[in-house]
């Protein structure tokens, strides 16, 4: 169809909206994916135990992330476009050798910890579907290997986007337990502590669900994609809406995680982890139902493991100058790819080693992400206010940082929180 044939059946302003429809499809993918892929293995297991433990009564919480977690990585977007560089190449640039190393090793200690959660999910999971987990860990890391080394970014993200997609099945899963409709609003709404004041538990559980929505990793994970997707100026306002779509979907499917384990909290039962909780709610749900929950938990693990992996390995690349490129073969870029694989069969190998407390990993990682993520960022704050380097257009205006500094003054506040419980174990009532 010739050009004047198009406009005659389209006139102008439908033309403009299918532009914009193909040029969103186009740039869509790091937002979506780096916010799908933080509910990982870590995810499941944390949000399900908060409503196995607590019912529906943190629900508001989730909904206060949401805005904080959309803040903070529209940062990190804005970021990798205006400068073509991830987060670590940044920091190095902008503060030098010794503060990226220390954000380098921050991001390094987390991630190692993370991606050993990705593989005990999938032990698990294994296990209690009637699987050697000897066998399926292995495949696993072989699998998410070969993910990434096709030596095309589209490729992969593709890939990558059809594992989000599955999450769908979360959404048929909070229906098929029948949540307490009433309850969902009322506690979604309406903040509230739940029965049995604050104890050392629940704080515990609200660090580790702050941990778990925003993750140090995410920072690096993002601004690298979008690098090495080579996103330019004119797709900020597409990226924006791609990481705001994200947002939703990670709280949505948080909510929905957290009403499967509510399920478990309202029949009285017990929590030792989300393989074990499949397993009690089959009166509930059936085999069926039961089954899609340890293979969602699967699908988290896995693509929650090629996020960090990448994040890791990009953020590695950068530091060290090599070519750090989805676009590029293995044999082009040998250090970045070794430097994933490395990852990714440094955790695997973790989780087969005999008596390992999977589920106490799992959650402390959380934690653990939970009182690293100030530092990260506020680099990032930095880096967002410096206007000589990313011009007015892209720097933070007020109101960024108004919303920023409280947020990274909260992150901060439940940090100190933390400690002071590590230090004080009677600060807080015991559960």
């Amino acid at each position: 169809m010739t050009p004047t044939a198009l406009s005659r059946q389209f006139p102008a302003s439908r033309l403009g909206w299918r532009h914009r429809i193909l040029h969103f499809m186009v740039v869509a993918g790091p937002g979506l994916i780096v916010m799908v892929a933080d509910n990982d293995a870590g995810a499941v297991s944390t949000y399900t135990q908060a409503g196995a433990l607590y019912g529906t009564s943190l629900l508001w919480v989730l909904l206060l992330l949401l805005p904080v977690t959309y803040f903070v990585q529209e940062m990190v977007a804005r970021l990798g476009i205006a400068t073509g560089q991830g987060h670590a190449a940044m920091i190095y640039q902008r503060f030098g050798k010794w503060w990226g190393r220390f954000a380098l090793f921050d991001l390094l200690l987390v991630n190692v910890f993370t991606l050993v959660t990705e593989f005990a999910a999938i032990a698990m999971a294994a296990g209690r579907l009637g699987l050697d987990p000897n066998l399926i860990v292995p495949l696993s890391a072989v699998g998410l290997i070969a993910l990434v080394g096709t030596g095309s970014y589209r490729r992969w993200e593709r890939m990558t986007l059809a594992l989000c997609g599955l999450n769908l099945c979360w959404l048929f899963l909070a229906w098929r337990v029948g949540p307490d409709t009433h309850a969902v609003l009322r506690d979604t709404l309406i903040p509230s502590v739940p029965p049995g004041g604050v104890t050392g538990s629940l704080v515990f559980l609200v660090i580790a669900i702050v941990g778990t929505t925003i993750a140090p990793w995410q920072l690096f994970f993002q601004s690298s994609c979008v690098a090495d997707k080579r996103l330019r100026f004119a797709d900020l306002k597409a990226a924006r809406l791609d990481t705001l779509i994200g947002a939703v979907a990670v709280v949505g499917f948080a909510v929905c995680m957290l009403l499967v384990g509510d399920a478990l909290h309202r029949q009285g039962g017990s929590f030792e982890d989300p393989a074990q909780m499949a397993v009690a709610l089959r009166p509930l749900i059936g085999g069926t139902g039961s089954t899609l929950i340890l293979l969602m938990m699967c699908n988290a693990a896995l693509l929650g493991a090629t996020a960090v992996s990448l994040s890791s390995a990009w953020a590695w690349g950068e530091v060290m100058g090599w070519r750090n490129t989805l676009q590029a073969k293995i044999s082009d870029a040998p250090k970045f790819y070794a430097a994933y694989a490395l990852c990714v069969a440094i955790a695997a190998g973790v989780v087969l080693i005999p008596g390992a407390p999977l589920q106490t990993i799992i959650v402390g990682v959380q934690v653990l992400a939970g009182v690293m993520l100030p530092s990260a960022i506020i680099f990032l704050q930095l880096l967002l206010n410096d206007r000589e380097m990313l011009g007015p257009r892209f720097a933070n205006r007020p109101w960024n940082n108004w919303v920023n500094w409280t947020v990274i003054g909260l992150l901060f506040a439940l940090s100190l929180v933390l400690a002071a419980q590590v230090i004080l174990p009677d600060l807080f009532p015991a559960a």
